[in-house]
């Protein structure tokens, strides 16, 4: 049964785990505030869709959600597709893509399948998120450096040679705010680590570029005012024809909201000890990236930093995921047209962070000494992110995958006929001190040895498959050689 945490968590509910929620609550709405803003702009949108995602959608996953203390909103994994989909059906086509991922997740979760997703290869993962930090990097050089272009080409490689080309154009003011955002984001912790840097970084190099007049470009200036309130919910014209050409990111987006949340909830599960319910986290996701287009936001997916950031200041229940969202809401309504004094190299600075963190390059360099097959669905995965599409990067490496899979269990499992050899007294295998027996070999009866894994239920599934290509001996007898057997269940006695 689908039951929300929400309702389970209340029980017991008291004035002091309230407060702890409430403080929380506050504090991861001011982490992700510029955050909110950041993917958005880094997404190819308008500053205030990311604060309705974050608003809408994180509410929505907390109230819903299968873990205590997930925090859902934009996220970083979304910059690459949510761009490119963008730019090539523009904003109405995101909204149909993000309905649509809506409602596979919320197959997904129906469907109960939470935990299989969990099982998508390592490497597949590590290769898409390390690509789509580098995106992220190369998305944000213009605004860091306040390079003075008019457009920036989409593609990885031509971007990079439209940033060499303009490099003569830096403007200094702006380095100068990146860095200053930069130094506040490191040292800022250790001064006071319950106030969060990025949002102590905003602020401070905000005041000081307006108090300063610093001649640097503010996200008024190149999007202007961010409207203060949430829009009336609109649903766009839908067609077979963008329903089929959006198929595919849209899986893509489900897919990505699907690992993000779930991964995210594993992690918040190993902090507060708990345990989260993987299918009702994945309606609950289904249900937000549907509500969110219709009230103009982009994709969401459970943010594993902000969650973090949230237990650690005390959450303890969805209460603090709700308040983080009426934090936001707040801020928008009442504050939301001073946002547009922000500088954009102060966005660029946050980003470049997130994308540093997202990188995970450790963890990347590290597989480089696992077998050569997971270097391959690593590397694929990650160059075709870069340089292709993501979601071909998935497709490909999930299928490279699975091959590779395939391959290695051929390698080490085999199964041979040797009745044969019992019926010859003069074979080499008379001589195999491991033998079954050295006698003649009844008729209606067969002997097959297996040298390899081999797996729970397997005794079935090869009595089957035998039964059909040996025409259906009477008694399977099976062999088990070098075989570490992860449950003998039915291996013994084994009959056709």
């Amino acid at each position: 049964m689908l039951v929300p945490k929400l309702f389970t968590t209340l029980q017991g509910y008291n004035r002091e785990q309230f407060t702890r929620d409430v403080i929380a609550g506050v504090i991861v709405g001011i982490v992700a505030l510029p955050l909110a803003i950041a993917f958005a702009i880094a997404s190819g949108l308008s500053p205030e869709r990311g604060l309705y995602t974050a608003i809408v959608a994180g509410f929505l996953i907390s109230l819903l959600g299968g873990s205590r203390v997930q925090i859902g909103g934009p996220t970083g994994a979304f910059v690459v597709i949510v761009s490119g989909i963008v730019l090539q059906h523009g904003v109405d086509g995101l909204v149909i893509a993000t309905l649509m991922a809506g409602v596979i997740l919320v197959a997904f979760g129906l469907l109960r399948l939470g935990g299989a997703i969990k099982f998508i290869p390592y490497p597949v993962t590590i290769g898409f998120t390390s690509g789509i930090a580098l995106i992220i990097f190369s998305s944000q050089i213009r605004d860091l450096l306040g390079l003075e272009m008019s457009s920036v080409p989409s593609a990885f490689l031509p971007k990079w040679d439209a940033y060499i080309h303009a490099f003569d154009s830096v403007n200094p003011w702006a380095l100068g705010v990146a860095l200053a955002t930069f130094s506040i984001i490191l040292v800022w912790p250790k001064i006071y680590a319950r106030i969060p840097g990025p949002f102590v970084a905003l602020i401070v190099t905000t005041v000081l570029a307006q108090l300063l007049h610093l001649p640097v470009e503010t996200i008024g200036a190149r999007f202007g005012a961010i409207h203060a309130g949430l829009p009336l919910p609109r649903i766009p014209h839908i067609s077979i024809g963008i329903v089929r050409a959006l198929a595919g990111p849209a899986f893509t987006i489900a897919l990505l909201a699907a690992i993000e949340s779930l991964l995210s909830a594993v992690v918040a599960d190993g902090m507060i000890g708990g345990r989260h319910r993987s299918n009702m986290e994945l309606v609950a996701q289904g249900v937000a990236n549907i509500a969110s287009p219709l009230f103009g936001g982009m994709p969401a997916t459970g943010a594993i930093a902000r969650t973090a950031t949230n237990v650690k200041n005390g959450a303890a229940t969805p209460v603090a995921g709700m308040t983080h969202a009426v934090t936001l809401l707040l801020i928008t309504l009442f504050f939301g047209r001073w946002a547009g004094l922000i500088p954009l190299a102060t966005l660029a600075a946050i980003l470049i962070v997130v994308a540093f963190h997202m990188s995970e390059w450790r963890t990347f360099v590290s597989e480089f000494r696992a077998p050569k097959s997971d270097v391959a669905v690593l590397l694929a995965t990650f160059l075709l992110t870069v340089l292709v599409d993501l979601t071909v990067a998935i497709e490909v490496g999930m299928v490279l995958a699975a091959f590779l899979f395939m391959r290695r269990m051929a390698e080490v499992t085999n199964i041979k006929v040797l009745t044969h050899e019992f019926e010859d007294p003069t074979d080499d295998f008379e001589t195999d001190p491991n033998a079954v027996g050295r006698r003649v070999v009844p008729e209606g009866v067969q002997v097959y040895e297996i040298t390899g894994p081999f797996f729970f239920g397997a005794a079935e599934m090869f009595k089957d498959r035998v039964g059909r290509i040996a025409g259906k001996p009477k008694v399977l007898i099976l062999r088990l050689r070098h075989v570490p057997v992860i449950d003998s269940t039915g291996l013994h006695g084994a009959t056709a």
